[in-house]
Order: structure tokens, then sequence, then C-alpha cells
């Protein structure tokens, strides 16, 4: 099987829905942000207080590109891989890519009580997060496929996903992506 690639906005529900994933389908959870941590041995906030946004972005590319040389794995990747050309290359070469999206609103409410978004790390989150949707929203239609996980639950989101990574004759959109 393809690998199965999360890509979304923070608070959209990659982690959960991915890590439910991994147990259902018997493949390995590969999280960017973990990996990123782990090679440089420092929480995200430190690396982006201690070396700033491109630093950061730097590493997260490279990471990418690692997680996308594995197989049969579901990978869950930070919020702003959509940013980088080759990290699209990376993530289109290597499996279907899905984008799990929420409204504003919806994110602000499940990422207010997490204070290790280093982009939320603001005086006015809520402008941030504004300001973040705008600029990446184009860039995470750029998926395979979307979902919406505003008003679904767990277990609906799951059902989504393995339809689509089990859907043989997958009909498109005039966007040429398939909204479920």
């Amino acid at each position: 099987m393809r690998n199965i690639i999360l890509v979304g906005f923070m608070g959209t529900g990659k982690t959960t829905i991915a890590m439910k994933l991994s147990h259902l389908l018997k493949m390995r959870y590969v999280s960017t942000d973990d990996l990123i941590e782990k090679k440089e041995n420092a929480t995200i906030n430190e690396i982006f207080t201690k070396n700033g946004e491109g630093y950061f972005r730097d590493v997260e590319s490279e990471v990418v590109r690692e997680a996308c040389s594995m197989e049969n794995v579901i990978i869950d990747m930070g919020g702003g891989v959509v940013l980088r050309d080759d990290n699209w290359v990376n993530m289109n070469s290597s499996g279907t890519v899905i984008c799990l999206t929420a409204d504003e609103k919806t994110v602000m409410g499940r990422t207010k009580k997490y204070k290790h978004r280093p982009l939320l790390n603001v005086e006015d989150p809520k402008q941030k997060i504004r300001s973040l949707f705008a600029k990446r929203a184009h860039l995470y239609a750029k998926a395979d496929h979307c979902i919406d996980t505003g008003k679904l639950t767990i277990k609906q989101v799951i059902g989504k996903v393995t339809e689509i990574i089990g859907s043989k004759d997958q009909g498109l959109n005039g966007s040429g992506q398939k909204n479920v």
C-alpha cells in the first residue's frame, strides 16, 4: 500500500487521525514533528526560538524527504510543510495526500489550550490563525483529497480516509480533487 500522508492546519486532527489509522490499518505511524525534535534534540518551540522559522523549515524539508522515502507508513505532516514545493514533490511521489480541514473557529477551540505551538505564541492568536489560513488555503487545496473534520467524529473521519484509500474509481470535482 502507498503511504497515507495527512496535511492540514494545526488543530484539524492530523495526529489523532494518523495514530488511529496506524492502529486500524497496521501501518507504522510517522510524525514529522517528532522526527524533527529527535533530529535536533530540541522541541519545536526551542528550535523556533533559537534558530527561527527559516531554519526550522529547512530541517522540516529534510525530514519530509526522509519520511516520504519510507514505505507502508501513515505520515502526520506538520502544518507548514505545504509552504515548500519540494515537500509537495516528495509527498506526491510517496503516497496519497489527504488534507484535513476545519474552520477558524474550530481550530481556535482545538488549539487554545496548547502552548507548544510556536506560531500561536503571539499577542493575538486569532489574528495569526486568520493570517495563516489566508496564506495557506490555496496550498492545502493541492492535496489529492480534503476532508472537513469540523463537524465529524473521529470515527467518521477515519471512515472517509479508508473510503478514499480503498476506492478504485474516485470521481473528481472540477478542481481535480475529491472532497468528502
